[in-house]
């Protein structure tokens, strides 16, 4: 393992300790990622078991709703592969069933107005029931308002998608979690149930500070929602996937979708959104994407700011307290001890297409300008994106105003006489003139 400056790890060892002190937790385990490895893991608490056993980067915690964007990557490969549509209503996977006219995209995004929890006990602290069981206690009336209304999270929603990616490939939500995903990634110490040793979730009553154990139930057809454990190392693997992702897994463009706002809340931090699947904290100018997780006893966090390549993942064995929101302090500190690094400039590759379009263009009298970075035509200005060749003098613009739309070159025999694109001309001159 790579490491970070003795001086970095003294800050993130007192952030950690910090938490651990000021919030009661039994124990806390923290590691940060950088350029595709951990380079730094730390733990505080002396209970990590119910026989005061000591946390570490390979001891198993549950980490909840972390669970979801596992589950959100199995919806994604469906619709990567051709099985399901985000717009498709959810009554095409499951007919019959309430809700159904909400889309598999409103599920993902916590957008479709339904209730956070289903009917019948606090299922995280209860046995799970069977999917039958828990559809036949679903009730439209219990909405929490209509769909595209704002982000309303439901874990509900998310057992649904389990069992959507579980009939289209025939195989159970645990199946594919552990062939599709954790075993391509080698996240070997992530599991349904902890097969040894594990942490124990306690809840820490707040007058007195004892500990009363909590208790780690099957969840049944919640299970999607946030039934896994893992730990540290793993939790790292799987935050470095997300700033690195493995084609053979996901896209990255499939991962930059999921990353992309879908729904929000005004009545929220105007800093904070969802995407498909991961919770997006903007840290100006940076993004911060993944997801907190919490289960009776157990709290879990993963952030990664995939500009930068870091990221941190944190688990502590208790009901409350300040871990979820740990990784991105972590990253905070990180970066302010050791800066971030631009990639070091090296003369740009010949253009296959595109020379001539660089330089100097208007918008009416706005100014533009097309270079290449990386390979790759960026038009800034008036009219901001990247541009990704589609043939001879067709480009799509890949992000901000113009993604998605189509910039052609018009020529006058071999030189260029203007560009257009979402009915504006662009020209050499303010105007043409």
């Amino acid at each position: 393992m790579t490491s970070v400056r003795p001086v970095t790890a003294d800050a993130l060892y007192a952030e950690i300790a910090a938490a651990q002190s000021e919030w009661k937790l039994p124990s806390v385990n923290a590691g940060v990622v950088r350029d595709g490895s951990l380079v730094w893991t730390g733990s505080r608490g002396k209970f990590a078991t119910a026989d005061g056993g000591a946390p570490g980067p390979d001891v198993q915690y549950r980490i909840g709703s972390i669970t979801k964007t596992l589950t959100a990557m199995l919806v994604m490969q469906c619709r990567d592969d051709g099985l399901l549509a985000l717009n498709d209503a959810v009554s095409k996977h499951l007919p019959g069933i309430a809700f159904g006219d909400r889309t598999v995209r409103h599920l993902l995004a916590h957008s479709g107005g339904m209730n956070a929890e289903p009917e019948g006990p606090w299922w995280e602290r209860n046995p799970g029931v069977s999917f039958d069981e828990l559809t036949a206690a679903m009730d439209e009336s219990q909405a929490a308002g209509p769909a595209d209304r704002r982000h309303h999270y439901s874990n509900l929603g998310y057992a649904l998608l389990g069992e959507i990616v579980a009939r289209l490939r025939g195989e159970s939500w645990l199946q594919l979690v552990q062939s599709r995903i954790l075993d391509p990634l080698e996240m070997r110490h992530t599991s349904y149930f902890p097969p040894g040793p594990a942490a124990q979730g306690f809840s820490v009553h707040p007058f007195s500070g004892r500990l009363l154990e909590e208790p780690a139930h099957d969840s049944g057809a919640m299970a999607p929602a946030g039934q896994l454990w893992s730990t540290i190392e793993d939790l790292a693997k799987y935050a470095m996937f997300w700033i690195d992702p493995v084609h053979e897994i996901l896209s990255r463009d499939t991962v930059e979708e999921m990353a992309s706002p879908a729904a929000s809340d005004p009545r929220e931090k105007l800093s904070a959104s969802y995407g498909l699947g991961l919770r997006l904290i903007a840290d100006d100018p940076q993004l911060f994407i993944g997801h907190t997780g919490s289960m009776p006893g157990f709290l879990a966090g993963l952030f990664v700011d995939r500009t930068r390549r870091v990221g941190a993942v944190t688990l502590g064995n208790a009901t409350y307290g300040r871990v979820a929101s740990l990784p991105p302090d972590l990253v905070r500190i990180l970066v302010t001890h050791e800066p971030f690094l631009p990639q070091e400039w090296v003369p740009e590759p010949s253009l296959t297409q595109g020379d001539d379009l660089l330089g100097h263009w208007y918008w009416g009298n706005t100014p533009l300008t097309i270079s290449v970075s990386a390979g790759i035509l960026t038009m800034a200005g008036g009219l901001t994106t990247r541009l990704s060749p589609l043939g001879r003098d067709l480009y799509q613009g890949r992000d901000g105003y113009l993604a998605g739309e189509t910039l052609r070159v018009h020529r006058d025999g071999s030189r260029i006489t203007h560009l257009t694109v979402a009915t504006f001309t662009l020209t050499r001159n303010p105007y043409g003139a």
